[in-house]
């Protein structure tokens, strides 16, 4: 077996085990052989065959998607701005679905809209394409990538004043729902979505891989990319569009959720020792999927019916992991090299 070839090995199993324990774990018991032979389309009782591949299959899918999708447009984000607490929501692309949703559920909201999926999609969606476009434009005239977060940064505060002010004056009942949205869940996605979310991820994933090689130039400094022939301008661009598509259909169908982003590329490149992209972009798409799966069955709290909000749990586990990143590579700089 090929050098680190045991830690993709290592890597899928576990990810396959992670998946289908998410699939077997929730409020209602399944034995293990009923999930088999449900999946094998041989459900002993079509209850079953209702909860799992309505309720769980989808989740466990959107786990798998979202996880990988938000490692990934981390990865990016780290590695082109070239500082290691940059994550996918830094250019206030979740500020911007926040503010959406906020408005929505807060200035015109309604019962409707209250329990209205795809109203909520697509007010995320909207405030999220509304804070890339600025960030865009900025771009535009910026051409200095630290100012550039900057302003990603400043478009996030913007969009979160407002949100707060809303939140201020809006009524108990519809802070209520905007604030269990902020919590983020894998479990608002149900089977229809998974045709819109899917295609749109792999999207995004596979002009992330086109990448790979002005993103390793780039880690060496721009004056160095530029000289190997990359359109610096061109690639900010395009992380900018790769890492807002991935995130923005996130955010919209699951609400903000923290660390992935941050954490699981540090912790990658922890475990691979690498800091090519050609191999960091799929392991850290399999890890972030991995520690998100992981995370929604630590949310199901075996043995008990409720259910954890997923943020808390991938905050709780995420900043350990960039702590002890830290303390091994003595400085987060080193995953870089």
């Amino acid at each position: 077996m090929r050098k680190g070839g045991w830690k993709w090995f290592v890597l899928i199993v576990a990810l396959l085990a992670a998946f289908i324990l998410d699939i077997w774990l929730g409020s209602v018991h399944i034995p293990v052989g009923g999930v088999v032979r449900t999946l094998m389309g041989k459900a002993p009782y079509p209850a079953w065959e209702k909860i799992i591949w309505l309720f769980r299959m989808p989740k466990a899918i959107t786990a798998i998607v979202a996880g990988g999708s938000l490692a990934v447009s981390g990865l990016l984000m780290q590695s082109f701005f070239r500082n290691p607490l940059a994550g996918p929501f830094v250019l206030g692309i979740s500020s911007g679905a926040s503010l959406g949703v906020a408005l929505l559920v807060m200035a015109g909201g309604t019962g409707l809209f209250l329990v209205n999926t795809f109203g909520i999609v697509v007010a995320a969606s909207v405030g999220a394409g509304v804070a890339f476009s600025l960030v865009l434009m900025a771009s535009i005239r910026i051409k200095d990538s630290a100012t550039l977060l900057i302003i990603g940064l400043m478009v996030g505060s913007i969009a979160g004043a407002i949100v707060g002010t809303l939140q201020y004056f809006t009524s108990a009942r519809q802070l209520q729902a905007f604030t269990i949205w902020t919590f983020g869940s894998l479990s608002n996605v149900n089977i229809s979505d998974l045709p819109i979310l899917i295609p749109l991820s792999l999207l995004g994933l596979l002009i992330s891989f086109a990448l790979f090689k002005p993103m390793n130039a780039i880690l060496l400094g721009e004056n160095y990319a530029q000289s190997l022939g990359v359109n610096i301008n061109r690639l900010r661009n395009g992380i900018l569009l790769v890492t807002s598509l991935l995130a923005g259909v996130v955010t919209a169908y699951t609400g903000p959720i923290a660390f992935i982003g941050i954490a699981v590329p540090h912790l990658t490149r922890a475990v691979f020792s690498t800091s090519d992209h050609k191999r960091l972009i799929p392991s850290v798409f399999l890890t972030g999927s991995l520690v998100l799966l992981f995370c929604d069955v630590i949310a199901q709290m075996p043995g008990s019916e409720h259910i954890l909000p997923i943020n808390v749990v991938t905050s709780i586990l995420g900043a350990p992991v960039v702590i002890w990143v830290i303390l091994k590579k003595r400085t987060l700089g080193a995953s870089f090299r």
